[in-house]
């Protein structure tokens, strides 16, 4: 049996399939009956090559040219040999000789550059036979960079042809001229292959238009529900007075708020942890103190209420509060928008780099923008929207109460504060997994998520509580016990699958996930075929969507309104879940496809 000459974890250069390109790849294992190896490129690629496919980097090292190895002699020889005003005929065949020399050093040094420096598109979808897009794509790489420096090099063996300078100055400043141009070039290509290309949303058509319909949709379901009879059929509701939906005293609590919140976020308590790597290898520093921020925050409203603070005064104002969240969104998307436009090409949203306007607007153009130490996303992302959807939650209690001359709330009002504080105090208490979502690694920070973290959540999310205190619903303890239940298996299902998921990113080889079984994938990663990641696909959003629902039973069944939220999450959802396959797809390549033919369904088991 032939002896393998690679072995597993060794990093060498490996030929892309269909191409004459090399690519640093690493060795992860090799097959003894077939004698391919099986190699990881730097997108996580996972390809098996032949050893003949296979070199090592060494071989890969820039060589001297001919005429560098010459012995000092020779070359000061031939120097005076060419520029010999009595031998013109002699020296034009040795400028003859050289030029062609040159031209092959200059092939050399653009096919070592091809090699050294081009890599495989990660946009791509790879496989085994070498897909001709890709690898025609690589080589017209190749051909842009020839074609370029061309005209150049002809040029420059046309003007060395007459000079009288020292070779030796023409060729050094041949090669700096070359090499300069060659970075150009590929700085030109790279910076065209890091646009956006598929564009989500319905481009910049349907992001312009959801920049319109998403405020309309929130000040749409608030009038609803402040309608006696909040049927979908009394469409559209009375419109309120323009003069009525601004105040500047509800702006300026609103303005109050956010710095609040921010103000706890810059408070050194709690743990520094880092995010995941950057494109450049960078990784951010993300203080995780959430959890403090929202007690500190329940402290604040506490001494609020024990002064005599009417909280009920959002419920009164609650559209006003609605417009100056919308507002100061949008002032904050514009002022995301005009930073991101001087920030460095590596900084920029993987997602919101397409070159349109409105489109890098709506989704974000820069991925992480800071001020200082600040991280505007991750603030916005878990501080002022989501502790005030429950602030605004308890003010409607109150407000019921009040309304109502209630002693104590109703129990369907005690149910849903109940649900989504229970959520809330979750994803805080378990900040630190929101660094590894998409929101963080993959959206950039625009209208987007401004509007959804500011707006969306603390006012569409507590529709059903608004709805509550003008349209009061009796529950039986019986039924209220049935909604409890099902919200509580929604929530086992949601926190023990991210548990779950969790527990084996931070460490795969605890012996108490020992039951567990997954898929090896080209980056070091592992997917899960057993336990909740193997009932479906997505098993948190399955848990999410139960909740949802529980949220919105104690409302009744009279009107639709209250179930818009179930709605939408499962929208929302299946968007979310559309856009994690095409990511996971690109990223695991073969490992995912196995995945997805040992689970095939997404989010509901035997239906999708």
């Amino acid at each position: 049996m032939p002896s393998r000459k690679f072995a597993d974890g060794e990093v060498v250069m490996g030929r892309w399939p269909g191409s004459v390109l090399y690519y640093e790849v690493q060795v992860t294992s090799y097959d003894d009956v077939s004698h391919l190896y099986t190699v990881k490129y730097k997108d996580g690629t996972e390809l098996a090559l032949k050893e003949s496919d296979i070199r090592s980097q060494s071989s890969f090292k820039p060589r001297k040219s001919q005429s560098s190895s010459s012995s000092p002699s020779r070359r000061s020889s031939s120097r005076s040999r060419s520029r010999s005003p009595g031998r013109p005929a002699k020296g034009r065949r040795r400028s003859s000789s050289q030029s062609r020399e040159r031209k092959d050093d200059k092939k050399k040094t653009i096919q070592e550059t091809n090699i050294a420096l081009l890599k495989p598109s990660e946009n791509n979808t790879r496989s085994y036979n070498g897909e001709p897009d890709s690898t025609e794509r690589n080589d017209t790489s190749s051909i842009i960079l020839e074609e370029k420096l061309k005209p150049d090099l002809e040029m420059e063996r046309v003007l060395e042809h007459y000079s009288l300078r020292s070779r030796k100055d023409e060729k050094k400043r041949e090669e700096i001229y070359s090499e300069k141009k060659i970075l150009e070039t590929i700085k030109t290509i790279e910076k065209a292959s890091s646009k956006t290309k598929e564009l989500e949303f319905g481009g910049r058509i349907g992001t312009f238009m959801m920049i319109l319909f998403l405020p309309a949709t929130v000040f749409y379901l608030l009038s609803m529900c402040k309608q006696d009879d909040p049927s979908i059929m009394n469409f559209p509701p009375p419109l309120p007075a323009l003069e009525s939906l601004w105040e500047p005293r509800v702006f300026g609590l609103f303005v109050l708020w956010f710095f609040l919140q921010a103000l706890f976020y810059l408070l050194p308590i709690g743990k520094v942890v880092e995010g995941l790597p950057l494109a450049n290898g960078r990784r951010l520093q993300y203080r995780i103190n959430g959890f403090y921020a929202f007690i500190l925050t329940a402290a604040a409203i506490g001494i609020l209420l024990y002064f005599q603070f009417e909280l009920h005064y959002l419920y009164d104002h609650f559209m006003q509060f609605a417009v100056s969240a919308a507002a100061f969104s949008m002032g904050l998307s514009i002022y995301l928008y005009i930073r991101s436009l001087k920030a460095p090409e590596e900084e920029l949203a993987p997602g919101g780099n397409s070159g349109y306007s409105v489109y890098d607007f709506f989704t974000g153009h820069e991925l992480n923008p800071r001020i200082g130490s600040f991280d505007l996303k991750y603030f916005c992302e878990l501080r002022p929207g989501l502790m005030g959807w429950v602030v605004i939650n308890l003010a409607m209690l109150l407000a019921e109460m009040k309304i109502h001359n209630l002693s104590m709330p109703s129990l369907s009002m005690i149910l849903v504060n109940s649900f989504q504080l229970l959520y809330v105090v979750d994803a805080l208490w378990n900040e630190e997994a929101v660094l590894t979502t998409m929101d963080i690694t993959h959206d950039g920070f625009g209208f987007m998520l401004a509007f959804g973290d500011l707006v969306w959540v603390p006012f569409v999310y507590s529709l059903q509580a608004f709805y509550l205190v003008g349209h009061p619903t009796a529950v039986s303890w019986p039924v209220a016990a049935a909604i409890t239940f099902l919200n509580c298996i929604g929530y086992y299902i949601f926190r023990s699958a991210n548990s779950q998921k969790n527990n084996f990113r931070r460490n795969p080889a605890d012996p108490k996930l020992a039951y567990l079984k997954f898929i090896p994938t080209a980056t070091g990663k592992g997917l899960l075929v057993t336990g909740w990641w193997g009932f479906v696909r997505h098993p948190n959003y399955l848990g999410d969507i139960i909740m949802a629902l529980a949220w919105s039973l104690p409302c009744g069944f009279d009107h639709i309104l209250p179930y818009f939220y179930v709605i939408y999450f499962i929208c929302l959802l299946v968007h979310r879940e559309a856009r994690d396959e095409h990511h996971c797809k690109q990223k695991y390549g073969l490992a995912w496809e196995r995945y997805c033919q040992r689970v095939p369904y997404r989010i509901f088991p035997y239906i999708y």
